[in-house]
């Protein structure tokens, strides 16, 4: 072997040497998010892109799922690494109750999002205008890996109705019950989401269309009562959707991020502080990312303990944890 030829085998060796200990240090991320008609799905796309550009050996995904209850489970199983949902859905999988019964998550808040607004969603000429209109209607709430049923069956409850026996009820995710009011199958269905939700502004859209949204707000109070301080008062302003003609008095839960306890401290603190100093991108992907600020990081919105990481980089930013 020449000289010459043995410096370039040597060099080779050597490339394929860095370059495998680069491949060993690159970290992969899934974030489970939800189905393609929601916000989770964009906004989770969004992240996953902002921490593939902007956070060095990490190359991030995003997971379309049913939900928060899914991604939860998905979170139990260390399956995805980071997932968002909402509160209640994510103190069931804590404390192991519901759907998480015998199989508790360690899941912890990585950072408050955004606030979740209740739709319950009909149209013109189906008879429902309050939830006591959903009395023997064809009624969708949410598919069964969703938190949208979780909030739905409380909801329901909350306003003295019998979830099974005063209604025919299917489980359907927010685009597929779009598509089943606009084929007549169902009256109504719930969906628990940011503003404005793209399935919901493309069944306002639909020629020959009229929205109807329904009051939730008057059964906060029950809700709370029975499942503790997660949900307050909010509203869907007039026009968030195309036909909406007056403000809809919903009920409100938080979305948050959220990780195994085994997350590292350090993969935590840099997920939450990428987010936080890349807003700007992700405003970009959906404007209800305008709500990740520190300010909104506190224990009232997340009943949730904090990841110490997580915890650590607001706490140096000021947040009242």
């Amino acid at each position: 072997m020449s000289r010459r030829t043995g410096l370039a085998l040597a060099a080779l060796a050597f490339s394929a040497a860095i370059g495998g200990a680069a491949m060993a240090q690159q970290q992969n991320i899934a974030i489970a998010t939800g189905g393609t008609g929601g916000v989770y799905y964009p906004m989770g796309g969004g992240m996953a892109n902002v921490l593939s550009k902007h956070l060095p050996g990490v190359e991030a995904t995003a997971r379309v799922t049913g939900g928060s209850v899914d991604n939860l489970k998905l979170i139990g199983t260390q399956q995805s690494e980071v997932a968002l949902t909402m509160v209640d859905a994510a103190l069931n999988a804590l404390k192991g109750e519901d759907k998480f019964k015998g199989n508790p998550v360690d899941v912890r808040t990585l950072m408050v999002l955004y606030p979740n607004r209740m739709h319950v969603v009909s149209v013109e000429g189906r008879g429902v205008n309050t939830m006591a209109d959903l009395k023997g209607k064809r009624v969708s709430t949410g598919s069964p890996g969703s938190a949208t049923e979780v909030m739905a069956f409380r909801v329901i409850e909350a306003a003295g109705l019998d979830r099974d026996k005063d209604m025919r009820r299917e489980r359907l995710g927010v685009a597929e019950s779009v598509n089943a009011l606009k084929d007549g199958k169902i009256d109504a269905f719930f969906w628990v989401g940011g503003l404005p939700t793209a399935a919901v502004t493309d069944l306002g859209a639909t020629p020959g269309v009229t929205i109807k949204l329904v009051d939730t707000a008057d059964l906060t109070e029950k809700m709370n009562a029975k499942y503790g301080n997660l949900y307050s008062k909010g509203v869907i302003p007039t026009k968030t959707y195309p036909g909406q003609t007056a403000d809809n008095k919903i009920a409100v839960v938080q979305n948050i991020l959220v990780s195994n306890a085994k997350m590292s401290d350090k993969m935590a603190y840099d997920i939450v502080k990428t987010l936080i100093e890349k807003k700007p991108e992700l405003v970009a992907v959906h404007r209800e990312a305008e709500n990740f600020t520190v300010d909104n990081q506190t224990k009232d919105n997340t009943t949730i303990p904090w990841h110490p990481g997580a915890e650590k980089y607001f706490k140096e930013k000021g947040a009242k944890l």
